[in-house]
C-alpha cells in the first residue's frame, strides 16, 4: 500500500465522513482513475513524435501508454480519419496513488511562478481536470533527452457526486489549490 493510499484510509475517509455527514463507508468519495493525455499535432508530420512523447509518459506514469487515433477527418487541420494523433495513460489503484502522490508534491512544486492549480477545473459531476505545460516538471524526464516540450491533460476521476466532494477530497489529499 503506497504513502499516499495509506493517508486516505487513516485521514481523508474519516474527514470526509465527518464534514459531509455520510451514513455508510461506501459514500465516501474516492479515486477512481487518472487519465493523462498527450495530444499533439505535429504527430501527422513527424511519426517520431509519437515514440518520443511515448516513452516521456512511459517515464512518468511506469506504464505504457496506448496511440490515439483521429476519430473523424478534418480537412482544415490535414488529418484523416484513424491517424495517430496522441497517447495515452489510465492508472489506476496502487500505480494512481502513487502518481497523484508524485504530481502534488514534487511536479506541481517544479512549476515556474507557481500559486496553486486552478480551482475551477471541475466538471460538475466531481471530476477534476488540469493542463501541464511541459513535461519536464517530472523529476523522471532527463532534460537533454527530450526533443520538444510537450504539455498534457490530468484528468483525475473521482466517486464524488459533487464538485463540492470532489475538491475537499483533492484538497486532503494534498493538492495545492489557488485561493
Amino acid at each position: 500500500m503506497s504513502r499516499m493510499q495509506d493517508k486516505y484510509t487513516k485521514e481523508v475517509a474519516p474527514a470526509l465522513m465527518e464534514k459531509f455527514g455520510y451514513k455508510s463507508v461506501m459514500q465516501i468519495p474516492k479515486l477512481n482513475k487518472i487519465v493523462i493525455n498527450i495530444g499533439m499535432g505535429e504527430a501527422k508530420d513527424n511519426p517520431k513524435a509519437i515514440e518520443a512523447a511515448t516513452n516521456d509518459l512511459a517515464a512518468i506514469t511506469g506504464q505504457k501508454p496506448i496511440v490515439t487515433k483521429a476519430k473523424k477527418s478534418v480537412a482544415n487541420f490535414k488529418l484523416r480519419e484513424g491517424m495517430n494523433i496522441g497517447v495515452k495513460v489510465t492508472l489506476r489503484s496502487d500505480k494512481m496513488y502513487e502518481f497523484i502522490d508524485r504530481f502534488f508534491n514534487v511536479a506541481l512544486p517544479r512549476v515556474r511562478d507557481f500559486r496553486g492549480i486552478n480551482p475551477n477545473g471541475f466538471d460538475g459531476r466531481g471530476n477534476y481536470s488540469v493542463g501541464v505545460k511541459e513535461q519536464l516538471i517530472f523529476p523522471e524526464i532527463d532534460y537533454d533527452k527530450i526533443d520538444k516540450i510537450r504539455g498534457m491533460d490530468i484528468n483525475i476521476v473521482t466517486t464524488a457526486k459533487t464538485d463540492e466532494e470532489a475538491r475537499e477530497l483533492l484538497t486532503l489529499l494534498g493538492a495545492p489549490f489557488r485561493s
